[in-house]
């Protein structure tokens, strides 16, 4: 089933053309390889905070979820990687199953709630960003908006919706809805949006163009709004989100996860990186940062005028399960990919 995700399988980019970037640290320092395909920005940020605390510099190769999921897999035990961290989880499930995560300590497991580990405890979520709708206030009243995700494939919806299906943003969204509703449900809602939506290149895309009245909705994460609110507002003053509830797919939590390598050679520094980013310390400073995602560790709040995460009501999803690959080929049957 979806032959052509073999393509995608087979070498998508050798290991040594994605560049390396090196936090803080004198040469002799011991060190840690990250493969990171959350924000190259955020970990630019985390990377020097826990150099200074534990003076172990991190070298950072960055990239794509699955870009870098799909090199892990071709490197095997033969990889350079310490750590892997991803913006959506897909791409850690499929490194999961092949058992390339060593388990994370139970101290660190500790960190968060269980609800964003993998139930294997070979990884865990470190950061997270909500599924939202925005909509342009002048084009359509509160009171009209969608009550789940689902309706959106409604004709009803045709040419009043946007979104950006070549992102792992989007289709980590999509992997929920398939494990939420199931194959022949999720089809039939990628069918709809082909039928009702606009295609734009990235989530800043659809933000700007519903902001313009040029759409009236768009799917994006929650951050994309808020970042453009503490900036100028510039790409969002004439819009608002509309936050799902009632365990809707709409209402999805995506994480971005953490994980040591089975193979790793510094295992016990790999370790204490990904609990560094679970920990108060990392979490405040993720907080901080310019990401305005979801920390989750508990004991710290992201504050900032963003919706609190206590106050979303996510639908509960297995997320060592939530498949990327399948997600991929569907979209790529729809002829979005």
């Amino acid at each position: 089933m979806y032959v052509r995700l073999k393509a995608l399988a087979i070498g998508v980019i050798a290991a040594l053309t994605v560049p390396m970037l090196t936090a803080c640290g004198g040469d002799d320092a011991p060190s840690i390889t990250v493969y990171n395909a959350q924000h190259e920005e955020l970990l630019q940020e985390l990377a020097p905070a826990f150099t200074k605390k534990t003076g172990v510099k991190v070298k950072l190769r960055n990239g794509s979820d699955f870009e870098l999921a799909n090199q892990l897999v071709q490197e095997g035990s033969s990889s350079p990687a310490d750590v892997f961290l991803t913006e959506n989880s897909p791409a850690m499930s499929l490194v999961e199953s092949k058992g390339l995560f060593a388990k994370l300590d139970a101290s660190t497991l500790e960190l968060v709630p269980a609800q964003y580990e993998a139930k294997s405890g070979q990884w865990m979520g470190f950061t997270a960003r909500s599924t939202v709708l925005v909509y342009n206030k002048a084009k359509i009243a509160e009171a009209d908006l969608p009550k789940s995700l689902l309706d959106l494939a409604d004709p009803k919806w045709k040419g009043k919706v946007s979104f950006s299906p070549t992102g792992a943003d989007f289709q980590a969204i999509v992997s929920a809805v398939l494990q939420l509703k199931g194959e022949e449900a999720t089809k039939k809602w990628i069918a709809g949006l082909k039928a009702n939506g606009t295609v734009y290149q990235g989530n800043n895309v659809v933000l700007k163009e519903v902001n313009a009245g040029t759409i009236d909705t768009g799917v994006i994460y929650h951050y994309y709004w808020y970042r453009d609110q503490e900036e100028s507002g510039e790409n969002s003053n004439d819009s608002a989100l509309h936050f799902f509830g009632d365990q809707d797919p709409g209402a999805f939590l995506s994480v971005s996860g953490a994980g040591v390598l089975k193979a790793s050679k510094h295992s016990a520094n790999a370790q204490k990186f990904v609990e560094f980013l679970a920990s108060e310390e990392g979490q405040k400073a993720l907080a901080a940062s310019y990401a305005l995602e979801y920390p989750l560790n508990p004991a710290v709040d992201l504050g900032r005028d963003v919706k609190p995460l206590s106050e979303l009501d996510p639908p509960v999803v297995d997320l060592s399960t939530l498949n990327g690959p399948d997600v991929i080929a569907m979209l790529q049957d729809a002829g979005f990919l």
